[in-house]
């Protein structure tokens, strides 16, 4: 078998005409292909990326979001507990206060009532007291009992003030003046000439006197000249007594 070179070369030239056209008409075609492919595909992941960065960061950001809103919310809750709590710090206060106040309130009324009933107690006491004695007193009014009260009463008309005596003078300058004494029993005349004389003494001049029995005056006398008056019997002594004890009891 003999070796054609013509052949040969026309093979090796077709092969190369056909590598030529293969390039330029098939495989340059097929690579712009794969390049188009291949740039969208790297399109397509970049765009992929981008979402995924931008997912990450909207991510972030709702994360940051809800941590702050945690954080709001929690900060919210503290300052409505601390205003709850101070709002029932208040109230107790305010409760406290009124509770206090209605205490006092009971116990002035309380320490009133009794102070009230220990008033009445003394008052009702005292007008037993004087009951009594009034009663005791009474039935102990005798003539020697006046003459006693007699010997006090001249003692006191001795023992009177400059003031009583100018008073007395006065009083005695009114027109037609009459003096009256009376007395729980009867005064014999050496008691009514005595009195006469020490009141004469006593106005500077001679008065008519009217002596008069009062046996309401239980023991003692009553001297009165004008306006002025002179108290020595029972009956307003137990009267000073008893109004001094009121006065004192409503004092109290």
């Amino acid at each position: 078998m003999n070796f054609d070179w013509t052949t040969f070369i026309l093979e090796i030239i077709n092969f190369l005409v056909l590598v030529w056209i293969l390039k330029h008409f098939l495989y340059q075609p097929i690579l712009e292909i794969i390049g188009k492919r291949r740039a969208g595909i790297e399109k397509t992941l970049a765009d992929a990326q981008q979402i995924k960065v931008e997912a990450d960061k909207l991510k972030q950001q709702h994360e940051k979001f809800l941590a702050e809103w945690e954080r709001e919310k929690e900060e919210a809750e503290a300052r409505l507990m601390a205003e709850l709590a101070a709002m029932r710090e208040n109230k107790l206060v305010e409760l406290n206060a009124q509770i206090n106040e209605e205490a006092e309130r009971h116990k002035v009324l309380d320490e009133r009532a009794k102070s009230e009933f220990e008033r009445r107690m003394e008052a009702q006491g005292i007008a037993q007291g004087l009951s009594f004695t009034t009663k005791l007193l009474s039935r102990l009014a005798s003539p020697e009992l006046e003459a006693n009260l007699y010997v006090l009463l001249l003692e006191d008309l001795h023992a009177l003030s400059k003031e009583n005596k100018h008073v007395i003078t006065e009083a005695t300058a009114v027109p037609e003046l009459q003096i009256k004494i009376q007395s729980a029993f009867p005064l014999d005349e050496k008691k009514q000439a005595e009195l006469t004389h020490h009141l004469s003494d006593i106005t500077g001049r001679q008065l008519p006197i009217e002596f008069q029995v009062n046996p309401a005056l239980l023991a003692g006398f009553q001297i009165m000249i004008g306006p002025w008056m002179l108290h020595a019997n029972l009956r307003d002594e137990l009267k000073f007594f008893s109004g001094s004890l009121q006065h004192a009891t409503a004092g109290s």
